[in-house]
């Protein structure tokens, strides 16, 4: 794993330690079915990721790319990329995640080696499946049938999963090219540096002026490099991220809510509670005694 996916926040698939680690998100309006927090941070996970949107409009964001997302319309999500999802109006969306080894039929099949091919091209983060091309069109018909599973789960439901997965691999694999490698932009070197500070540090004060000099930038350009790539300022995505180690805190540990508090930068018991509620509709208690534990 390289360095910049170690300093990111890790998003776990609720079905990881199942024999069928398969896990699909219906999202109506932020809140997300299995009941996940969805906050507004930058994650990544080791699972491949179908997306496929029922109604409304979505925006995915990565450090590189800011996708808008219409009813009727996919994407798939390389394992290991940077990423967020934020409903643009009220919107409704299935998220499919998988290991890449679904795709893979068997030990040392020859398959292997084009999920592999995929997996290495760092510059494949993302594709996006719009309508009006034929290809598209017959993998959008396979999400839909999909997202229309997930209401009769039948015998054969495991079956028909891993077929429909294989088939839209199969033909987003028939009609992509690999894009060429690029540079970085000088705004995604920025972010990555101050992504990167605010994990390392969210516990303690962190002022504008430390996060900018982080990057060697003034604290204007700080601010550009935030609204531009992720369409938010440097304190709300703080928030955001101390909220979701929060959320992970609560469900992982017994230590005190006060000392939770303290451990992710909130200093104050009362600021804490109000942010925590006013975000996942739960005070930190009743969180912690509910039975949801995701962070996408």
């Amino acid at each position: 794993m390289s360095k910049l996916h170690k300093d990111f926040f890790y998003s776990v698939n609720l079905n990881a330690n199942t024999d069928f680690p398969y896990l699909v998100l219906d999202v109506i309006n932020g809140r997300s079915y299995p009941q996940t927090p969805a906050f507004k941070i930058m994650h990544w996970h080791d699972d491949l990721q179908f997306i496929y949107v029922l109604s409304g409009t979505i925006r995915l964001q990565t450090l590189e790319a800011n996708l808008l997302l219409a009813a009727g319309e996919g994407l798939f999500v390389n394992q290991k990329v940077l990423h967020r999802v934020q409903k643009v109006e009220e919107a409704h969306y299935k998220t499919f995640r998988f290991p890449d080894y679904f795709l893979s039929f068997y030990a040392g099949s020859p398959a292997k080696q084009f999920v592999d091919r995929v997996l290495a091209a760092e510059q494949l983060s993302l594709c996006h499946f719009v309508k009006g091309q034929d290809w598209c069109d017959e993998i959008l018909a396979i999400m839909q049938q999909l997202s229309l599973l997930e209401n009769e789960q039948h015998d054969f439901y495991v079956y028909e999963v891993l077929v429909l997965l294989t088939r839209i691999w199969l033909l987003m694999l028939k009609n992509i090219q690999l894009p060429a490698s690029h540079e970085k932009s000088l705004t995604n070197i920025r972010m990555q540096k101050f992504l990167r500070y605010i994990e390392a540090n969210y516990a303690e004060n962190i002022a504008l002026a430390d996060l900018a000099a982080s990057a060697n930038v003034s604290k204007s350009e700080c601010l550009r490099c935030f609204k531009s790539s992720m369409q938010t300022t440097p304190y709300k995505y703080l928030l955001e991220y101390r909220l979701a180690q929060a959320a992970r805190l609560l469900k992982t540990s017994t230590d005190k809510i006060e000392n939770i508090a303290n451990a992710v930068g909130f200093h104050q018991l009362s600021h804490f509670g109000q942010c925590f509620k006013q975000k996942t509709g739960f005070s930190p208690k009743e969180y912690r005694l509910r039975d949801n534990n995701d962070y996408e």
